[in-house]
């Protein structure tokens, strides 16, 4: 079983909204880019979100576009064991201090868990930093007995935060 790690939290001192995964998965990790899959939802949903079609973009015109509309992104887990990419396989978990990063946020408005996993080990980092946080369902293609159209419906109220 294969040792994975984060990345780096992409935020600055703007970041109204934070949006925060599990652990990388197997594409992602190789390709060193947040959603990388190509069946991975989250560019669409988050696109829906800013009314921006970020699909279609570069990975580094993606992540400026979250820095124009005010969102971060991050995982709850700085490392884990797991063969895969599914979260259902992540053993031996260290935690990334959520806490501190979301007290380093002077304008965080608020927190997306994208996914069950991430907001069951995330939730509790955060219950005590006042802010408003929301659990989406996953934009993961492992979860995909849910359709894009109500997943969106769940995403777009983000918006709100920013």
């Amino acid at each position: 079983m294969t040792r994975s790690a984060s990345f780096a939290p992409h935020v600055d001192e703007s970041t109204r909204l934070l949006i925060v995964g599990s652990l990388p998965g197997r594409e992602s990790l190789a390709r060193q880019q947040y959603y990388a899959h190509p069946r991975n939802q989250f560019w669409a949903l988050v696109g829906a979100v800013i009314d921006t079609d970020l699909v279609a973009l570069a990975y580094p015109d993606r992540l400026a576009a979250l820095a124009r509309h005010h969102i971060g992104l991050w995982d709850v887990i700085a490392s884990a064991a797991r063969v895969g990419s599914l979260d259902s396989a992540i053993r031996d978990h260290q935690p990334n201090d959520l806490a501190a990063l979301v007290g380093s946020l002077p304008v965080l408005r608020g927190i997306g868990f994208n996914g069950a996993a991430a907001y069951r080990l995330g939730g509790p980092a955060v219950a005590a930093a006042g802010v408003a946080v929301v659990a989406l369902p996953s934009s993961s293609p492992a979860h995909a007995a849910m359709s894009l159209a109500t997943k969106r419906a769940r995403w777009l109220q983000l918006a709100a935060w920013l």
